[in-house]
């Protein structure tokens, strides 16, 4: 934990700044970056800036606090839509698949590896003690920049420091890596996208780390979404989550043992724009 540990203060200094900063819709930031976060190595904490970011976090942090959290998602607009308010059929279908395994989402799109180290280490796994934690990272790292040797080596880093910050967190918990996805508006960064996920299936030993690899289910031989997968080249659809979902409920009965009556996660949280629009 020392590794990713931050001094409050400057914490707190960054939220200072990033108050001042104006605030957009959240899935729109996966797409363009809202600061310098690309030029910082993907295992360093950086706190978002801009005043919806900030908002959400605030929210999560509230997260922490209710209901039971067994299973812990983390990630970037890919995972968030999932089981978000604003995106009602996704939750529906959040709620069929995981209902009375206390799953919450702590997922916010933009989120390069950076931003979630960052807000997992600034609260939001205060208090909590999940038995299983699911990584989706690298989306938002990639964007739409070539992804080369350097950048492999880099990505594979920040998604390693959030499973290491994860175990660290709870030594007794399972985490399930889940691979990256491909992205239709950046074809040049498939090769790299392969290598990133043959790293993070090294990652993994069966036991107290999972991979779960969606590639082959997901893309075609050139990286692309397979018909039915993604609308728009780079966010899932509802196949593609029931896919996602298939995947991960073996791994979730092992550990968790048949799912409750009655689900005990907090409630959902959505997108704070979409709410004041």
């Amino acid at each position: 934990m020392r590794r990713f540990a931050w001094r409050r203060a400057g914490a707190c200094m960054a939220l200072m700044i990033g108050l001042t900063a104006a605030g957009t819709g959240v899935d729109a930031q996966q797409h363009e970056p809202v600061d310098d976060r690309a030029s910082i190595p993907a295992d360093r904490p950086v706190a978002r800036r801009d005043r919806n970011s900030l908002i959400a976090h605030g929210q999560l942090l509230a997260k922490t606090k209710q209901g039971r959290i067994d299973v812990y998602f983390i990630g970037d607009s890919i995972t968030r839509r999932w089981g978000a308010t604003d995106y009602p059929q996704f939750l529906a279908h959040w709620r069929e698949r995981f209902h009375g395994w206390h799953a919450a989402n702590f997922a916010w799109g933009g989120d390069r590896t950076q931003n979630m180290l960052w807000r997992l280490t600034n609260g939001e796994l205060d208090g909590v003690a999940p038995k299983v934690f699911v990584v989706q990272a690298g989306a938002n790292n990639i964007d739409r920049n070539p992804l080369d040797d350097a950048g492999v080596a880099d990505l594979t880093r920040g998604i390693q420091a959030i499973v290491e910050l994860c175990r660290t967190h709870a030594p007794e918990a399972v985490v399930v890596v889940t691979s990256v996805f491909p992205r239709d508006d950046n074809p040049g960064a498939w090769p790299g996208i392969q290598q990133v996920n043959r790293n993070l299936a090294r990652l993994a030993d069966g036991k107290s780390i999972r991979f779960v690899d969606l590639t082959d289910a997901l893309a075609d031989a050139e990286g692309r979404f397979r018909p039915g997968m993604s609308t728009d080249g780079l966010h899932l659809d509802l196949l593609a989550y029931e896919l996602w979902a298939d995947a991960l409920t073996p791994i979730l009965s092992e550990v968790l043992g048949p799912r409750a009556e009655v689900d005990l996660a907090p409630p959902p949280t959505g997108d704070p724009a979409a709410a004041m629009r």
